[in-house]
């Protein structure tokens, strides 16, 4: 197949006539609640752009949610993944094993941050893996209660849900929800009543007295954090603050779990974000970024801790299949080669600097912030902190309509969050970063 050519292309309007025949068979066929958000229909993907069924080729600034940061069908996710898709498809790990498991398990404990003896296991998806830490946790500690942050995320099934933070879209209608489930402060420096300087100090404090008076630090099995807020605003918590939070839960046998799904394998410029201030988690869930796009989750921490459940306690039939444990190691393989650690702070130098100039002359956007190539604006009525949903919505509609896949997020759904591959080339990112100032310059 020919190489994808690396440029913006549009030869009809976003979306053109196919996928907008494409999108009314997805209405007739797909559940409404799988919702999309630019019903553009892809037939080829690579590098930093996305084509679609009308032949157009849009500047991809989404990865698939953080997921294709290798670029998409990168050549040794392929080449792996290929040679075992002609080998076996499946056989349980649980069943028959095989070696890929095993070596990706090896690679995932020697990345995570900690020179201690660790374990891993291999699931499904990130909601999957962030459930199967705190079972993991549970079995520990003899433990029950599971302990969040406000505008944290991570996932959607029922014990997920509940870990999760914000209501709509993600928790609207389908409760109850699992119980003992806390939730405390985030040090959200941008909207910290006192002052962003204060953040960190008082954030911990809040949460640690919570702790201690409302749940009992006794009993607490679990603290789960994402080290930056992903679906929550890309918020990274003000200095100081994941370092006491984990100093608290170590104090008190508490399982420490970093949530590095949308934040891991070189997406904020280091190996996993944990690392920017040297915290060492005992478990560190992860997943989009880890397999080039395939389905695969992992769980790895301390050797003592992964040991706690009894055999059998943990797994499921496609857990750690064995084509996406292929593509997972191709995909470790092309961060190392690629140093794609180096190219993620590369993007985020240039992306900072255009977004700051941007809000320079563009009052709307309160905050820019984020590591590497997970950057955000936070957008607001200007003159104030009011969150201003319906523009970050106009400005992304402005986006796609001029070839530049975008996303949305935050507690208030007012953040612009910007994921571009880690492979992309220059030229596609300041295009990319010049159709956003002109989306802002026109609404």
């Amino acid at each position: 197949m020919t190489e994808l050519t690396q440029e913006r292309r549009l030869v009809t309007a976003i979306p053109g006539p196919k996928s907008q025949e494409l999108l009314a068979r997805k209405s007739a066929a797909v559940a409404n609640g799988v919702g999309v958000t630019l019903p553009v229909f892809i037939t080829r993907a690579g590098g930093g752009v996305v084509q679609d069924v009308d032949g157009n080729s849009l500047i991809d600034f989404g990865s698939g949610i953080a997921v294709t940061s290798v670029g998409n069908s990168a050549e040794a996710v392929v080449r792996r993944a290929g040679a075992q898709l002609a080998d076996f498809t499946h056989t349980c790990f649980m069943v028959t094993p095989y070696e890929g498991y095993v070596e990706v398990a090896e690679q995932l404990n020697e990345l995570t941050p900690g020179d201690h003896a660790k374990k891993s296991a291999l699931f499904n998806s990130g909601a999957e893996a962030v459930e199967n830490a705190v079972k993991i946790a549970r079995a520990y500690t003899k433990r029950t209660a599971v302990v969040v942050f406000d505008h944290g995320y991570h996932g959607r099934t029922n014990l997920t849900m509940a870990l999760t933070a914000k209501n709509m879209p993600y928790k609207e209608g389908f409760g109850p929800f699992a119980p003992e489930v806390y939730r405390v402060p985030l040090a959200y420096g941008y909207r910290w009543l006192t002052g962003a300087d204060n953040a960190a100090q008082e954030a911990a404090d809040q949460a640690i007295d919570m702790i201690t008076k409302q749940i009992g630090a006794e009993h607490v099995a679990a603290i789960v954090i994402e080290p930056i807020a992903g679906e929550g605003g890309f918020i990274e918590p003000a200095k100081g603050f994941l370092p006491r939070i984990a100093r608290f839960a170590k104090d008190n046998g508490i399982v420490f779990v970093a949530d590095e799904i949308q934040t891991g394998f070189c997406r904020t410029g280091q190996w996993f974000a944990c690392e920017d201030e040297g915290v060492v988690p005992d478990l560190i869930t992860t997943a989009k970024g880890i397999a080039g796009g395939l389905p695969l989750a992992a769980v790895t921490g301390r050797a003592e801790i992964m040991d706690a459940a009894h055999a059998g306690g943990l797994g499921g039939t496609y857990g750690g299949n064995p084509v996406a444990c292929a593509a997972a190691l191709g995909a470790i393989e092309t961060m190392k080669e690629l140093d794609l650690n180096a190219k993620a702070r590369r993007i985020g130098e240039i992306m900072t600097a255009r977004l700051r100039a941007l809000q320079e002359k563009f009052p709307v956007i309160g905050e820019v912030r984020g590591r590497g190539a997970m950057i955000a604006v936070e957008l607001v009525e200007p003159g104030t902190k009011n969150p201003d949903a319906a523009l970050t919505g106009a400005v992304a509609r402005a986006c796609h309509s001029a070839g530049l896949v975008v996303l949305t997020c935050g507690t208030y759904g007012n953040v612009l969050r910007f994921l571009p591959p880690l492979v992309i080339g220059e030229d596609l990112l300041n295009e990319g970063l010049d159709i956003i100032e002109d989306a802002f310059a026109g609404v």
